[in-house]
């Protein structure tokens, strides 16, 4: 694909891919790179071929007389020889008049092949980069946002959108944040929420007014007096939030945190849960080869008693959301090693310590330290994306150019 405004080839990658409702027995899914959003229709197709011909006699084609036979008689052929009468074998006739002797072809069905057909295209309506979108609970409409605006579609309309919200200002100098991440409420079909670089999110109601620069709710934790740095801003940007299924709390990821909110309450997030807090003391490094700005997600089971994200060496860490449960990690890999921490003595939870490999294709293998490896952590395997069954206790997580299948 190419970008004519900007004379730019738009990447090939896909930064982020939705479900949407399936029809007709076949799945629909929303997909998205930097500059477009695609439907896609995704079924299982039977591959199907034609058995049973009616086959000629062996050496007869269609159109053309039948083959002559030894017993035929023959005539001179000026040459000195002879050439063969040009007859059909004896009983051919009669064979062919009998009904039954034709065979009528069958169809038959030999394998199931999964397709995917391209259904709809929305293009042209971002001129930054597509960060993510969210399928509304009306099952009809969606957001897609880039790093300045969001905007409002209807998944049967490809060529007109609605932009909702706009923090673009009129002086590219005067611009201080950027939109990180949007997510619909998963059952109020008018409520939204997204976040930005400076580590705040806004609940957005979309019957306040049709662009919805106004928030209904901001949650934001304030750095205590004095522990600001100048890694304070970039180590604070959320890189995703996720709705828990009952639309009450919404989990943010920074980059050495995941935070638990409770849309009730403002003020401060219900729980604070350390990623990898070991790095905090090599900002400087990372910074140095970029790691710092990595986008990690974060997803939730479907009852919402426990909440996962990556980390690098291909490490996930699992966390429970109730009083008293514990964390686990464990690593994607072909041979994965899990290791549990307590705390304050806490017993990790049976589902915790239950998560193990179930389906994986072929990766580099890496050992893990309790806390993630913290004197040799591998920062060119990142694990970033990751999603959890809304229903199963089944989580995918994509490591480099592998795809591992956990359950508990």
């Amino acid at each position: 694909e190419f970008d004519y405004l900007k004379s730019l080839e738009i990447e090939e990658k896909i930064n982020k891919i939705r479900w949407c409702p399936g029809v007709n027995g076949a799945h629909l899914l929303l997909s998205t790179n930097d500059k477009t959003v695609k439907l896609w229709k995704v079924f299982e197709k039977k591959v199907k071929c034609v058995a049973n011909y009616n086959v000629e006699p062996q050496g007869w084609r269609a159109g053309t007389p039948p083959p002559a036979t030894a017993k035929s008689g023959s005539v001179p052929n000026g040459l000195g020889g002879s050439r063969s009468t040009l007859a059909p074998p004896p009983g051919m006739k009669d064979r062919f008049k009998m009904a039954s002797a034709l065979k009528l072809p069958t169809v038959s069905c030999t394998e199931s092949v999964f397709t995917a057909r391209r259904r709809r295209v929305y293009s042209s309506a971002h001129a930054y980069h597509i960060n993510s979108i969210s399928l509304n609970s009306d099952r009809a409409t969606y957001i897609s946002a880039d790093d300045l605006r969001i905007n409002l579609w209807h998944l049967d309309i490809s060529n007109q959108s609605f932009n909702i919200v706009d923090i673009k200002p009129s002086n590219m100098e005067d611009l201080t944040e950027v939109i990180t991440s949007a997510e619909f409420h998963p059952s109020h079909c008018s409520l939204f929420a997204y976040s930005s670089s400076k580590g705040n999110i806004r609940l957005v109601d979309m019957r306040a007014s049709a662009l919805c620069d106004n928030h209904a709710k901001l949650f934001e934790e304030h750095e205590p007096p004095g522990s600001r740095n100048f890694f304070s801003e970039i180590i604070a940007s959320i890189s995703d939030i996720k709705f828990a299924a009952g639309g009450r709390y919404l989990l943010s990821r920074d980059y050495l945190t995941l935070k638990l909110w409770d849309i009730n309450m403002e003020a401060a997030p219900v729980k604070t849960f350390r990623v990898h807090e070991h790095l905090r003391a090599k900002l400087c490094d990372l910074y140095e080869n970029d790691s710092i700005f990595d986008k990690f997600e974060c997803t939730l089971s479907g009852n919402g008693e426990n909440i996962a994200t990556g980390s690098y060496s291909n490490l996930f860490r699992v966390f429970g959301t109730g009083a008293g449960t514990g964390e686990a990690t464990l690593e994607a890999s072909k041979t994965p090693q899990k290791h549990t921490r307590n705390q304050q003595g806490a017993k990790t939870t049976n589902r915790l310590t239950g998560l193990t490999t179930r389906g994986r294709r072929d990766g580099a293998t890496k050992r893990a330290g309790e806390e993630g490896t913290e004197g040799s952590a591998d920062f060119s395997a990142k694990l970033l994306h990751l999603a959890w069954h809304p229903k199963m206790e089944a989580m995918a997580c994509a490591a480099s150019n592998s795809l591992y299948i956990f359950y508990a």
